[in-house]
């Protein structure tokens, strides 16, 4: 791939190949241009002697303490040390490598003031593979994601704990000595510079929404496969049904449904004389709650791509191409947009995971006996999926508890400065792991409905769901009777995450 050109436009798709696929980024040499004539015209302006908050003053509630000149370089290297107390698990390699990429590109717009050869040093560890020790837990999300972001210039300065990816974690200064790399050198700015934004919440949470999108698809496929395996109709995807309620993510969900079903023999068999009236909720209902899931997902990508674009520094450069670039205190760094937007899609997702459930609850109890008892080859010697739906309902209900808004929390901090916060780290780091929980669900319903058309053999299901089909037995076999499918699930899952439904 060609490299990514830092200071450009960034969507989810240059997120993914930077932080998953290990895309490159290059700063050209019309940007650093750019950046060191900024930076010119900002020290040239600082030499009136004004106060200016994080360049000679401390940080938040200490904002009022001015800093000698002769400390200024000081101070930064003490901010990145002090700030960098995070806990918890780490960050995985791509979500830390998000984190410093999207920090890459915003700096590289010039409204942080920050000089070349210190955006040089995060740009040379990104494309040498070297990865922060990133603790998940300390950012409250605003003034940004400050202890997260703090452990990537801990390594950026050779401090604290780095790996190469999918390494062992080694000493910071050692791999960057190993790559050639000179540690950065901090000057006035610079360490509130590379700490100040919300990349890290963008990160966690624009990684989270890829997979949330893979996930909508393959609890798509497993729905149809279902409706198939249950001998349930298709009437009520109809284009005439659903263009009566426009909301987009319906209308499309229907489609995408209508399509699964063409040429379908199971349906052929019992279209005429089947004397139910209609089907369950949860198979009748898709396109109105997968499709408004697909719009909560939707909405919560747009905020994410437009914080991409934003400057989410504080102070920001105002004007920087004017002789005398201002230094404004203001609040993009404040993350409650994503916040809101992470606590939608979580919604979503949860919504998304119980009616999956739901879905395997009618294949092994099915009243209409389409099917035999739990799918079991032969019930009562055989338990069949019996375990599989208290596996899906375990999660979603543990999925129910994470949906609970981040964003409706706040408590103040330092000195209660920063007194309304907007806890998107957390909003960010719970929507990934309902993510991952769904994907499990969908994964389980996958396998159960595949279980379920095989039955109706040699009748063949609908073209979209044969593929679905052929995919789920690419990864996991047929079962022969009762065994277990733990093996089954962790791989169909993976699968999910990986796109494959899609």
């Amino acid at each position: 791939m060609k490299p990514f050109e830092l200071g450009s436009r960034a969507g989810l798709e240059d997120l993914y190949q930077v932080a998953v696929l290990g895309r490159k980024v290059s700063l050209s040499a019309k940007a650093a241009a750019k950046l060191n004539a900024i930076r010119a015209r900002l020290e040239a302006s600082l030499k009136d002697g004004r106060a200016v908050y994080g360049i000679n003053t401390g940080f938040g509630e200490l904002a009022s303490r001015r800093i000698p000149d002769k400390d200024c370089a000081v101070l930064q290297f003490n901010l990145i040390r002090s700030h960098a107390c995070g806990a918890g698990e780490p960050f995985s390699d791509a979500q830390a490598r998000g984190l410093m990429f999207l920090r890459a590109n915003e700096l590289a717009r010039g409204h942080s003031g920050i000089r070349t050869q210190t955006l040089r040093v995060l740009v040379q560890c990104l494309n040498a593979g070297i990865v922060p020790f990133v603790p998940s837990r300390g950012s409250v999300g605003a003034s940004g994601d400050l202890a997260p972001s703090a452990h990537v210039a801990m390594t950026l300065i050779g401090e604290g704990l780095a790996r190469e990816r999918g390494g062992e974690w080694k000493s910071a200064c050692a791999l960057l000595k190993k790559h050639g790399i000179k540690p950065a050198s901090l000057e006035a700015k610079e360490g509130l510079s590379l700490i100040n934004g919300t990349q890290a919440m963008q990160s966690v949470g624009g990684l989270a929404i890829i997979k949330a999108f893979w996930v909508w698809h393959a609890a798509l496929a497993a729905g149809a496969m279902t409706v198939e395996a249950l001998k349930g109709t298709p009437r009520p995807f109809s284009p005439e049904i659903n263009n009566l309620k426009p909301h987009k993510g319906q209308v499309e969900t229907a489609r995408l449904l209508t399509r699964m079903f063409e040429g379908s023999e199971i349906r052929e068999s019992h279209a005429e004389g089947d004397t139910r009236v209609q089907d369950p909720y949860s198979l009748r209902c898709m396109p109105q709650v997968h499709g408004a899931v697909c719009d909560a997902l939707e909405y919560a990508a747009s905020t994410i791509e437009t914080e991409f674009l934003s400057a989410t520094d504080n102070p920001l450069l105002v004007n920087p191409q004017s002789a005398r670039p201002e230094a404004v205190s203001g609040g993009n760094f404040h993350g409650q947009a994503l916040a809101l937007s992470f606590d939608f899609a979580c919604a979503g997702m949860t919504s998304l995971g119980n009616i999956t459930e739901r879905r395997i609850y009618q294949l092994v109890s099915d009243s209409s006996g389409m099917l035999p008892p739990f799918l079991a080859r032969n019930p009562g010697l055989e338990s069949g999926w019996m375990i599989a739906q208290f596996t899906a309902a375990s999660i979603a209900s543990e999925n129910k508890t994470l949906a609970h808004p981040a964003s409706a929390d706040s408590i103040p901090t330092s000195g209660n400065k920063e007194d309304f916060v907007s806890m998107g780290m957390w909003g960010a780091l719970k929507l990934d792991k309902v993510v991952e929980n769904t994907a499990t669900i969908a994964a389980l319903e996958l396998l159960a409905a595949a279980q379920g058309v095989e039955y109706h053999a040699p009748l063949k299901p609908g073209k979209g769901v044969c593929r679905t089909l052929k995919l789920v037995r690419s990864v996991a076999p047929a079962l022969k009777g009762d065994e277990s499918i733990a093996a089954h699930i962790a791989f169909v899952r993976q699968a999910v995450l990986n796109g494959v439904f899609a």
